[in-house]
């Protein structure tokens, strides 16, 4: 495997200046214009869910409208607050949206290896490649995350600072279980390579293979980009608008640009790692030998790459914000701890299978080892919960004992920790009629209406 690795490194490094620089016109370009297009199909999307019609005045169907809006922005005032720390305050902008288009460097679009002609000479459709390509894509991913904590402490104001920490916990939170799903695509495919883990997927798709891991990924991209319905950075417009608040015309819109380049960037590793990279899909790879060569495979990777896209966009149409809690408690107590236990899972499975045991006994060995573990904690959950409930109760009954809240002469409300004792309800009013006592009406206006009902009735 280590060879084979380096025999395909081996194929990067030997373009000429001018094709090299050519592939990263493409690349960005490719970004940008993805960008536009995905920013018009979320509104045109979003727009057909709640029955609107979506942009339809620039350009045919509206899809300038993106292209408008950049323009409008960039025509906007650029305004400076005095209280900011201007080198940092400009610099922020620019920290968050370069990343995200340096880790589109060793994306590959197609086969290495020399698979098309630019121009008569022959190359791969990739940047680069690294050995440690995975690697590299989330080193630049978190240097991104130092654009939005600067852009908030650079502001000299309070909420920006509170956003703009907020925002950085959540995308480091989401990192790690992202980065622990990264670990057993390496496990099974044997490098770090990102053109190696697409040839380990000729058979079968990881996101197949390795399900949970797949889950627990896209999960993540959608806490790491900051989306819906873990877009708290959007949510921060309750109090004043986050780390983005003194921001505005491009600086502004290069912080939209790095949140969509962010989306395309972890959908194309998603379809890098998960999904087969450029190959195509099952169905048309039997039947047809010539899906994977040529300019076919850059097909199949857009495609993929745009379907995640939509995926993103159904669930911000679709699924409602989460409070911070329970994002925060979903990325640290459920996504890390289950990236985890089944990444030990996978090592386990990984080591038995190089041990030459049979597949059958590699499950039952899993299934056994996973229904103990499902039985103990189920177990170790019963009895913790029954004392916690039976102690909680007994400490309630006790404070209720200790607690009066007349006990004075005078009402007086309960300190922490003291509990008021219950509240007799009102029987209802058939109930009541039943055991003779008057109706309600009666009983709240007083003797005297009831009185004047009975003169009347007289």
């Amino acid at each position: 495997m280590i060879v084979a690795a380096a025999d395909s490194m081996s194929v990067f490094g030997s373009d000429p200046w001018w094709l090299v620089a050519l592939k990263a016109v493409f690349v960005f370009a490719f970004l940008m214009l993805t960008v536009l297009l995905a920013i018009v199909w979320e509104r045109k999307v979003v727009a057909w869910m709640q029955l609107r019609i979506g942009p339809n005045r620039h350009g045919p169907w509206g899809l300038l409208q993106s292209l408008a809006d950049g323009v409008k922005l960039m025509l906007k005032e650029d305004l400076i607050v005095k209280g900011a720390d201007k080198p940092v305050y400009l610099l922020a902008p620019v920290v968050a949206a370069i990343p995200a288009f340096m880790a589109f460097a060793v994306i590959p679009f197609g086969p290495a290896g020399g698979e098309v002609s630019v121009f008569g000479t022959r190359t791969s459709m990739q940047l680069t490649d690294l050995s440690v390509g995975v690697l590299y894509i989330l080193a630049t991913a978190s240097v991104g995350i130092y654009g939005i904590v600067l852009a908030g402490w650079s502001s000299g104001s309070t909420y920006p600072l509170l956003g703009g920490l907020r925002s950085t916990a959540q995308m480091i939170s989401y990192e790690i279980a992202m980065g622990l799903s990264f670990a057993a695509v390496f496990l099974y495919s044997g490098s770090m390579s990102t053109s190696q883990i697409v040839e380990a997927q000729q058979d079968r798709w990881f996101a197949v293979l390795l399900p949970v891991s797949f889950i627990v990924y896209i999960i993540a991209m959608f806490g790491e980009t900051n989306r819906a319905p873990f877009d708290l950075p959007e949510a921060e417009g309750e109090l004043v608008g986050g780390f983005n608040t003194e921001y505005s015309s491009i600086k502004f819109a290069m912080f939209m640009l790095a949140e969509y380049v962010n989306m395309v960037t972890v959908s194309s590793v998603a379809t890098t790692l998960f999904l087969g990279g450029w190959r195509a899909p099952w169905p048309i790879s039997t039947f047809w030998e010539g899906a994977n060569h040529g300019w076919w495979p850059m097909l199949w990777f857009v495609v993929k790459v745009q379907l995640l896209l939509f995926l993103f966009i159904w669930v911000r149409g679709t699924v409602p914000r989460m409070r911070y809690d329970q994002f925060m408690k979903l990325g640290w107590k459920i996504l890390i701890p289950v990236s985890m236990v089944w990444l030990l899972l996978v090592a386990t499975v990984r080591a038995l299978r190089n041990e030459d045991y049979d597949f059958q006994e590699i499950a039952l060995y899993v299934a056994g080892g996973v229904f103990a573990v499902l039985l103990v904690s189920l177990v170790v959950d019963m009895l913790r919960d029954r004392g916690a409930k039976e102690a909680e109760a007994a400490e309630q009954l006790s404070q209720q004992e200790r607690f009066d809240p007349m006990a004075g002469g005078f009402p007086v409300p309960p300190r922490p920790g003291q509990t008021l004792p219950p509240v007799p309800r009102r029987k209802p009013r058939a109930e009541r009629q039943l055991v003779g006592a008057p109706p309600a009406e009666d009983v709240e206006d007083g003797g005297d209406n009831a009185a004047g009902k009975e003169s009347d009735n007289a």
